[in-house]
C-alpha cells in the first residue's frame, strides 16, 4: 500500500507518519522510485503500535524509540527480548535504599518471590525495574499504615502467574516473532488498563453481593 493507503487504513495523517519515519519509530517502507514506497500489513501493526505507546501509554518519543528498537533486536532471544521492551518501558523511579520503609519492603519482596517460587523473578531482582516497582508500592504502602506484607500479597502473585500464563498462551497465537513481541509490549500498554478496571468491577460485584446495595 502506498503512503496515503497507510494513512487511511490506520487513521493518522500522513504528515505524523513522514514524521514517525524521521523518527525511527516506523521503519521505512519498500522503495519503488525517488519519491514513492510502498508498506505492508507489519507497517500497519507497527503504527498502531507506535500510537499505543505515544497516545494511551503518553511515552515521549524518545523512549518509545527505545522500546522499539528492542522490540526489533533480531540478535536476542524471546525472553530477553521482551524482557528488554517491558524494561524501557517508563517506571518507577529508583528509591530511597536509606529509607527504613523501603528497606523493609525490599525484604519482604524477595520473601514474597521466595514463597512463589518465582526464581528468575529473584535473580534479576537487583537489576529489573519491575522488582523496583514493586518495592517502591510495597515501601509506599507500608509508610501510609497499610503493610501488605508477602503472607498477604502470595496470593495475588499467583493469580497474576495465571494471567501471565493466559497472556503467553496469547502471544503464541501470534505467527511471527515479530508479532509476539509486539503483542506484549501493546498489552503492557492497553491491556493492563483493563485488568485494572475488571478488578474493581469484580470488588464492586462481590461488594454487593455481600452486602446489598443499601
Amino acid at each position: 500500500m502506498r503512503l496515503a493507503d497507510l494513512s487511511a487504513r490506520s487513521g493518522v495523517s500522513t504528515a505524523t507518519i513522514k514524521y514517525y519515519l524521521r523518527e525511527g519509530l516506523l521503519p521505512p517502507g519498500r522503495q519503488l522510485n525517488a519519491t514513492t514506497a510502498e508498506y505492508d500489513e507489519g507497517h500497519l501493526r507497527r503504527l498502531r503500535l507506535v500510537r499505543a505507546l505515544i497516545q494511551v501509554g503518553k511515552i515521549p518519543v524518545a523512549t518509545a524509540r527505545e522500546v522499539l528498537g528492542h522490540v526489533d533486536d533480531v540478535s536476542l532471544g524471546r525472553t530477553i527480548r521482551i524482557g528488554a521492551a517491558m524494561w524501557a518501558l517508563p517506571q518507577e523511579a529508583e528509591p530511597d535504599e536509606e529509607d527504613p520503609d523501603v528497606v523493609a519492603a525490599r525484604a519482604e519482596a524477595d520473601r514474597l518471590l521466595e514463597r512463589l517460587g518465582w526464581e528468575s523473578a529473584r535473580e534479576l531482582a537487583s537489576l529489573s525495574p519491575v522488582h523496583r516497582s514493586l518495592v517502591v508500592a510495597m515501601a509506599t504502602l507500608r509508610r501510609l499504615g497499610y503493610p501488605w506484607d508477602a503472607e498477604l500479597l502470595a496470593p495475588y502473585g499467583a493469580l497474576m502467574h495465571e494471567v501471565a500464563r493466559r497472556d503467553l498462551d496469547f502471544l503464541e497465537s501470534h505467527a511471527s516473532e515479530a508479532e509476539k513481541v509486539e503483542m506484549a509490549v501493546a498489552a503492557a500498554v492497553l491491556f493492563e488498563p483493563a485488568l485494572r478496571a475488571l478488578h474493581r468491577l469484580a470488588q464492586e460485584e462481590e461488594t454487593t453481593r455481600r452486602y446489598g446495595i443499601e
